[in-house]
Formats: structure tokens, C-alpha cells, sequence
């Protein structure tokens, strides 16, 4: 049992959002660090990905069934009870919210509130089931971690808390599209309205473009405005110029799964090198 709790908060989507978080509270603290403010945090931000995690298990459950992917969890599989789950995330929601709001700061508590409100609410409940703009509009859950850790430092939303939001939220629909489009027989199957299974892989293919493309200007604007170095500049457009090359390698790909398996994998090693570069060479000042 205590597997399957853990598996239903995703943990692999929490370790890749709290290095973000670390990253966002390591560029506002210039590495002055208060160790127990950066504890706090990271024990607020996983606590509360983990509620909004848990929730999405729950209210997903009946979808995910009908896919291979999803069919072996806890919830599909019986071996959790949907009440019990329910009970689970509320918990998970009220203790993570209330470290980030009194322990941290309270804007760190609302943005907490506004990533668990549009992940539960806009995505899982409304979007994901009638819409192709689930994953972008999505997106705006998954780019609070490394807001959160800015403003756990820098109470105040300025031009490192939107870099840091740009970031996340235009690396997400590439990320999970390129995943998508391996996957979307079984999302057609589910009733997913996804963008390859409504639009296609070469319409998907061509919308991944334009975000990876504009994640070169932000990580510009990171080092213009003084929050990274130069080697987080060189490091995080070279990366990002190799994901766009092989992006548009796909507009003539005709293995289709093997060229969206190599793209995954390109986003997750991109956002790796990305934010621990920008905790290397973050300006000291």
C-alpha cells in the first residue's frame, strides 16, 4: 500500500519540478542561502505537487483503464479506494499549502493555490477531456515550482519570476507532445482530444516549434537582466539550439515514435542542463 501511495503523487514529476524550484530559489538567493527557508519550501512545493498529483489520479481513474500506460495503477487496479484517495490529496493539499503559506510567505501559498487550480480544475477536469489546449494552458500548473522558489526568496513577482515562469511554461508542450505522439492511439482510444490525436503528428510536429524556439530569447533575457552568467548563456542556447535542430528534423522524419522517443528524451536532458547550469553560474552579486 505504501508503494502505491507514493506512485499515485507521481514522483517522477516531483523530482524534476523541486530541481526547478531549487533552481528559481538558488537565482534569487545569489547564493546567500537560508537553508531553512530553501527546507521549508522544497517540503511545501512537494507536498502540494503531490495533492495535485494524487487528484489527478482520482478523477482520471476511470480513463485510465483504457490506456496501457495508465491501466496498472493503484486506482484502475483496485487496489486503492477512490474515497481513500480523495482523503489522501485533501490532506496532501491542506498541509503542503499551509507550510508554503506560513512558513515560506503567502505568495508562495497562492501561487501554490493557482498551480493546484488550474492542474485539478482547468486541466484534468475540464480541459484534458475537450480540448487540444489542455498542454499549454496546463503548462501555467507546471511552471510555478521554480516561481515558488523565486518568490520564497524575493516575495514579488518581477523579471525573474516571469523568466523563470517563460521557461517552464514554453518547455512543457514540446516535452509532453513529443510523448503524446508515441502515445496517441491510446489517448484516441481514452477520448483524450489531444493535438496529434484531433490535429495529427505533423500539425503537432510544427506547433512544437514556435515554444522551443522562444526558449532561446528567454534564456537571453536570464543572462541580459543579470540573474546568469555567461556560461548559463553559451550552455542553455546550445542545448536549446540542438532541441530546436531536432525538432525540425522531424518535419522529415518518417519514423514518427523513434524520432518523438529521441525528442523526450532531448526535453528532459534540456531542462537537466538548463537549471544546473543556472545554479552554477548564477551571478553571485
Amino acid at each position: 500500500m505504501l508503494k502505491d501511495l507514493v506512485a499515485i503523487a507521481k514522483p517522477g514529476i516531483i523530482r524534476l519540478n523541486l530541481i526547478a524550484a531549487f533552481g528559481g530559489f538558488w537565482v534569487a538567493s545569489k547564493w546567500h542561502i537560508d537553508f531553512a527557508l530553501l527546507i521549508w519550501m522544497l517540503v511545501g512545493s512537494t507536498l502540494t505537487m503531490a495533492s495535485a498529483c494524487v487528484f489527478n489520479n482520482y478523477l482520471d481513474r476511470d480513463f485510465d483503464v483504457k490506456m496501457a500506460r495508465t491501466r496498472e495503477r493503484a486506482l484502475p487496479q483496485g487496489r486503492l479506494d477512490p474515497a481513500f484517495v480523495l482523503g489522501y490529496a485533501i490532506v496532501l493539499g491542506i498541509a503542503g499549502l499551509a507550510v508554503l503559506f506560513l512558513l515560506v510567505n503567502p505568495l508562495t501559498g497562492w501561487l501554490g493555490v493557482l498551480g493546484m487550480f488550474v492542474y485539478v480544475v482547468i486541466y484534468t477536469m475540464w480541459l484534458k477531456r475537450n480540448s487540444t489546449w489542455s498542454t499549454s494552458i496546463g503548462g501555467v500548473s507546471g511552471a510555478m515550482p521554480p516561481v515558488i522558489g523565486y518568490c520564497a526568496v524575493n516575495p514579488t513577482l518581477d523579471a525573474g519570476a516571469w523568466l523563470l515562469f517563460a521557461l517552464l511554461f514554453l518547455w512543457q508542450p514540446a516535452h509532453f507532445w513529443s510523448l503524446a505522439i508515441r502515445r496517441r492511439e491510446e489517448y484516441r482510444e481514452a477520448g483524450f482530444p489531444l493535438l496529434p490525436v484531433v490535429k495529427g503528428v505533423t500539425r503537432t510536429k510544427w506547433q512544437m516549434i514556435p515554444y522551443i524556439a522562444l526558449l532561446l530569447p528567454a534564456s537571453i533575457l536570464m543572462y541580459q537582466y543579470g540573474y546568469t552568467g555567461i556560461y548559463f548563456l553559451v550552455l542553455s542556447l546550445a542545448a536549446g539550439a540542438l532541441w530546436l535542430l531536432h525538432a525540425l528534423s522531424g518535419l522529415r522524419s518518417t519514423d514518427d515514435d523513434r524520432w518523438a522517443k529521441t525528442d523526450f528524451i532531448f526535453s528532459i536532458n534540456y531542462l537537466m542542463v538548463l537549471f544546473l547550469v543556472m545554479i552554477l553560474d548564477t551571478n553571485g552579486v
